[in-house]
């Protein structure tokens, strides 16, 4: 088997393409900033698509832009033709190391070729007529949800984590970007509403000095709490060995970093996360070698979004890594049940808080070729 050739589809999207403004968080040490949504625009979907000489397809989404030229991938896409067409797309580990160890020869950025890394997954998996998770090997057929909750005060963020348990998911996870001691009062609400039987996590995308994130880590202890994710920014890796150091409560990293799995392995090699953050979006393979690397350090790889397909690449990986937790699901399911909107009938959908994969070879996805059709408004 051969690859024939590569195309990408370009796919119009009900979720609207965010742009967002900056503003300060008030009561930091220092000066911090957090985002909202300034305006929205049309949205698309990037499909990749790999093609071989005995018929056998490989699909996956791209991380997306929200751009109509398709620019994160199209540029690359001429470059990706030159060192994959006439690969066999069974050599999966070849065509990897090729293009990772490539990539600086090449000038592109880290986990350039993750959407083809998963296309090539899917090839094997039709091909073998088998789901990618027994490629792997499974080791569960039921993946448990956390449910990331908002609201605008305390109560309401406690309501909605109070409605996410009935609704059976078994964790939350918030993004409060307040102060120290706001950011507390409201740790504290959810914890008393939901109980000690529910993990919470907290995830302030990186808004806080070494002190605060001190003392915000020393009150999830006392809150129970199962992580504490992205505290700090990201470079700052001394800063962040400290941190690893100081707390008992396990910290989650480096989110930013997700793209680069050897800086990534670093972090945990050093000492400079706990838990290790990781995302399909920039290759399965590269997923499985950190998370190989967690299990050898006693710890877990924890697998951000969706990951592909909306949420279909995710559901698979999750079901073959024994050192991981949960599938991260947004409210609304913008990320993963969107995907009907394109075309994909079987997107990831929770149901009582729980997920499976499908057991249909490869990833599994089902297509509904006329509304693919009438989504599409480009191909390259």
């Amino acid at each position: 088997m051969k690859i024939k050739s590569l195309k990408l589809s370009i796919l119009e999207s009900s979720v609207p393409d965010r742009i967002f403004g900056l503003h300060n968080v008030p009561g930091m040490a220092r000066m911090r900033w957090t985002h909202d949504v300034a305006e929205t625009r049309q949205g698309y979907v990037q499909v990749l698509h790999v093609e071989t000489d005995e018929g056998v397809e490989g699909v996956c989404t791209t991380h997306p832009t929200g751009d109509l030229s398709g620019s994160t991938l199209r540029a690359n896409l001429d470059q990706m033709r030159a060192l994959v067409i006439g690969e066999n797309p069974l050599d999966r580990e070849r065509i990897y190391q090729k293009l990772h160890q490539g990539t600086r020869w090449v000038y592109r950025e880290p986990g350039w070729a993750g959407a083809l890394d998963n296309c090539l997954w899917d090839i094997a998996g039709k091909a073998a007529g088998l789901p990618v998770y027994h490629l792997m090997g499974r080791v569960r057929d039921q993946i448990p949800c956390y449910l990331n909750i908002r609201g605008e005060t305390a109560e309401e963020a406690a309501a909605d984590a109070r409605k996410a348990v009935d609704n059976g998911f078994p964790a939350t996870k918030d993004h409060f970007y307040h102060d120290v001691a706001e950011n507390i009062r409201w740790l504290t609400a959810i914890r008393n509403e939901v109980g000690d039987g529910i993990d919470c996590m907290h995830d302030p995308v990186g808004i806080y000095t070494f002190e605060e994130a001190v003392r915000i880590g020393h009150a999830l202890e006392e809150l129970n709490y199962r992580w504490l994710e992205e505290p700090l920014p990201e470079r700052v890796q001394n800063r962040m060995q400290a941190l690893c150091a100081a707390l008992d409560i396990p910290v989650l990293a480096p989110e930013m970093l997700m793209n680069d799995v050897d800086l990534s392995a670093q972090w945990l090699i050093s000492g400079a996360t706990d838990l290790i953050r990781a995302s399909a979006m920039y290759g399965t393979t590269a997923v499985m070698k950190l998370a190989h690397l967690a299990e050898l350090h006693g710890t877990n790889v924890e697998i951000n979004g969706p990951g592909g397909l909306f949420g279909l690449v995710h559901a698979h990986l999750l079901s073959a890594i024994a050192n991981t937790s949960y599938y991260e699901y947004f409210p609304g399911g913008g990320l993963d049940e969107s995907g009907r909107d394109v075309g994909l009938m079987n997107p990831i959908v929770p149901e009582q808080g729980h997920i499976s994969a499908p057991s249909g070879p490869g990833w599994g996805a089902e297509w509904d070729g006329d509304r693919f059709k009438q989504k599409l408004v480009a191909e390259y």
